[in-house]
């Protein structure tokens, strides 16, 4: 079974969205881990804020087999892909990281770029995982967000009720 990180946001009805994105995450791949939920201002676009937070699984889906059904559960969730890479969305789950591998790997870029670049993506990954090396830069994630620019983006956490 390889440890994955997710990273999961929505800026549409986000509670709604974001549970029913754990909902169907717990039905295909068990228990999983998960961060608090953190509110952030959209970022690449002008856009009503976003709830984001990182959840841990174990699957023993290869990556692109993963990478499609998490396809799927955007989609079923009212995910639209035809307007503009940066845009509103119901839901946005991505694969952050995959074990510890590196490069391309059926079409997914590992470890996920926005890990370094966005207070959304690795503080809740360094509460979630602080002891954990990234795979390239070799520091911990709670080292990477102790390092990271904390004034850059803004970022709080927020409260938010999933059963």
């Amino acid at each position: 079974m390889a440890s994955v990180y997710l990273s999961l946001g929505s800026n549409i009805d986000r509670s709604k969205n974001l549970c029913a994105g754990l909902d169907a995450l717990v039905a295909r791949f068990g228990d999983l881990t998960m961060s608090q939920v953190y509110e952030s201002e959209a970022v690449g676009f002008d856009g009503d804020n976003f709830y984001n937070l990182v959840v841990g699984i174990e699957t023993a889906l290869p990556v692109g087999e993963l990478a499609l059904q998490l396809r799927q559960i955007e989609d079923d969730n009212g995910r639209l892909r035809s307007g503009p890479k940066f845009s509103a969305r119901t839901l946005d789950i991505d694969i952050l990281t995959y074990d510890d591998l590196t490069g391309e790997i059926d079409g997914v870029k590992l470890p996920r770029g926005e890990i370094l670049k966005n207070a959304f993506v690795l503080l809740p990954l360094s509460e979630l995982a602080p002891d954990t090396r990234h795979p390239v830069e070799g520091a911990t994630y709670q080292q990477l967000w102790e390092a990271y620019d904390q004034a850059s983006q803004k970022l709080w956490p927020v409260a938010f009720n999933w059963p």
